[in-house]
């Protein structure tokens, strides 16, 4: 998962990822700004599980035969390389002035983010397509476009493939979060959320964003809109 920022860029990725387009540099966004983006539905809208319910159930790669099992799925599938990569991602430790968890319900996303931002006065922003399906294509962002979102303080969820809803969670406070609306070259409007991170020098030097970007680590804001299914948390007051 490109968001994984421990992670080095695979050639397979930086082909076939559709969202490897979806990052750019903070210094692009602006209205009447172009930009060639997929939204692409990357997950296959697993629903979240009760909380006892997936508190009960095994999550860690030390169980992996037994979470297999659990749910029907065959070693040697793409499923469970999925599963298996999945818990990878979750049991990575954190980046230098990173906070992480992944939640398995969605009571735990809650928990997490509002301890994180440390309070119960939230605005929860995701990125939505007026038409499903739509083709990489370029955007452009509309007069009134760029709204930032309050506090320097967020808190990122990405859904992860799995057999029930995964989000990998993080919290940072060397970010900023805007809501993006923008309108593609077929008349799709896309209201975009974005987060733009203003320090990445603990990021792996081979990460996806510096390939795509052509940048070095730490050398400028690393900004990326979030796919479908990802929500990014931020304080309302």
């Amino acid at each position: 998962m490109p968001f994984v920022y421990r992670y080095a860029a695979t050639d397979t990725q930086l082909h076939d990822d559709p969202n490897v387009a979806l990052f750019f540099l903070e210094k692009d966004l602006h209205p009447g700004a172009k930009m060639k983006l997929h939204f692409a539905n990357t997950i296959s809208g697993a629903s979240f599980l009760p909380r006892r319910a997936a508190d009960s159930i095994p999550f860690s790669s030390t169980r992996l035969r037994e979470i297999l099992d659990r749910f029907s799925v065959e070693p040697n599938s793409a499923e469970a390389a999925a599963v298996k990569q999945t818990l990878r991602d979750c049991e990575e430790p954190a980046v230098r002035g990173e906070r992480k968890t992944c939640t398995t319900s969605l009571e735990a996303m809650v928990e997490f983010s509002t301890s994180s931002l440390g309070t119960t006065k939230v605005k929860v922003a995701s990125t939505t397509v007026s038409k499903e399906g739509t083709p990489a294509q370029e955007y452009t962002v509309a007069a009134s476009g760029v709204r930032e979102m309050g506090g320097k303080e967020l808190v990122t969820c990405h859904a992860e493939p799995y057999a029930y809803a995964i989000f990998y969670c993080h919290a940072t406070s060397t970010s900023r979060g805007y809501e993006v609306d923008m309108v593609g070259k077929d008349g799709t409007t896309v209201e975009a959320a974005a987060v733009c991170h203003t320090d990445t020098t603990a990021w792996n030097p081979e990460h996806v964003a510096f390939k795509v970007l052509d940048i070095k680590p730490g050398s400028a804001p690393v900004c990326h809109f979030l796919p479908h299914d990802h929500v990014v948390w931020s304080r309302s007051d």
